[in-house]
């Protein structure tokens, strides 16, 4: 354990916290953000989405039931470093393989905690998000501020290709009548799991698979996964979709996938001023007029008056906090897609129901 050694936060802006080290003996950059979430860390953790950015957990408390093998959402953590309040070095959960900071080492992440969260967490909702710098073994601010400086910004950065897989692989009954290609950006287990789960059988393709590629496999339809960076820096892709939605087959995309398809249909995408992360975020389903709890994680968003003034594309959920796009749908076709996250790992199970509509699509 390392809770004897201090570690430091310098912000961007000057702005700097001293704490405690936990998880691995280091330094760690990257874009600061927050999750409200209260359980769920592991799957925080290891989803792709958060590759590139350092993770404030708003909870008080994190790793009291400790780290289990099957509570993962990729092979490893994906986040750069980890800001908590308090980090538990004991757990309760009996299944458990072992306590948070032995899985944050074995990830070889560095995290700090004993810090003011509830502080962080106002200046990054004023100011916005930053880049940031974790240090539990250089204490000079200044050298800090130096390597911090050299830290590049989200903004315009692909990050698609950190993430993807290597090789195309098969997952669910290849005798199933519902073929899907993936277009694999950074995705997460739990989505292709709800699409085998309803008999889907998929093929996950790498992020920069080319159109003829995948038309070769012969699918019925198509997903497009969630994944860090900013989407409008992934052109290959959105050129992809464009040959997709030529072909007239049922499109789904989730999150990244949700705004590459906007792209794609000639919509814009921001970098929102800190994002929404969280299980507890409320969207209202346009189309039935019933709210949804959802899980969410994205920095970037669709401009909505983009999609308003585009005639071919349609608004279906929108966030009830603040008025932000979170669905849209390819007019006269079987392309929609959803900003937050229905497969919900961790959060609650509202909007499920998606990848029901999007199986009843394929023919």
């Amino acid at each position: 354990m390392n809770t004897q050694n201090k570690a430091i936060l310098l912000l961007k802006d000057g702005t700097w916290f001293e704490g405690l080290a936990y998880g691995e003996l280091g330094i760690a950059t990257g874009e600061i953000c927050f999750n409200t979430g209260m359980t769920g860390y592991q799957e925080v953790f290891t989803d792709p989405s958060y590759y590139g950015q350092i993770l404030v957990m708003n909870a008080a408390h994190i790793g009291n039931y400790g780290a289990f093998d099957h509570d993962v959402e990729s092979d490893s953590v994906k986040i750069s470093g980890l800001i908590c309040k308090t980090l538990s070095h004991s757990y309760s959960r009996n299944m458990a393989d072992g306590n948070l900071e032995q899985f944050l080492i074995n990830n070889k992440i560095v995290a700090i905690h004993g810090i003011d969260t509830r502080a962080l967490v106002a200046h990054i909702r004023e100011h916005g998000a930053m880049n940031c710098i974790i240090s539990s073994t250089e204490m000079n601010i200044a050298m800090l501020q130096k390597q911090l400086s050299g830290v590049p910004s989200m903004e315009g950065l692909e990050l698609s290709s950190k993430v993807t897989t290597l090789e195309s692989y098969c997952l669910g009954d290849e005798n199933s009548k519902k073929r899907i290609a993936v277009l694999d950006l950074g995705v997460k287990r739990n989505i292709l799991n709800c699409m085998t789960s309803r008999g889907a059988y998929l093929k996950v393709f790498p992020a920069q698979t080319s159109f003829s590629v995948f038309e070769q496999w012969r699918p019925q339809a198509y997903f497009i996964s969630n994944g860090p960076g900013d989407p409008a820096s992934l052109t290959y892709a959105i050129k992809t979709i464009q040959e997709i939605l030529q072909t007239g087959k049922p499109l789904f995309g989730i999150c990244l996938g949700h705004q590459l398809l906007a792209l794609a249909s000639g919509a814009k995408t921001y970098k929102m001023h800190h994002g929404h992360r969280g299980l507890n975020h409320p969207v209202m389903n346009l189309q039935t007029g019933i709210s949804e709890i959802s899980t969410q994680n994205h920095g970037f968003a669709v401009d909505k008056d983009s999609v308003l003034n585009n005639s071919n594309l349609e608004i279906t959920h929108v966030n009830l906090n603040d008025d932000t796009l979170e669905g849209i749908r390819v007019k006269g076709t079987s392309a929609f897609s959803v900003q937050y996250h229905p497969e919900a790992t961790p959060g609650p199970h509202d909007s499920r129901y998606l990848f029901d509509d999007f199986l009843r699509s394929i023919p």
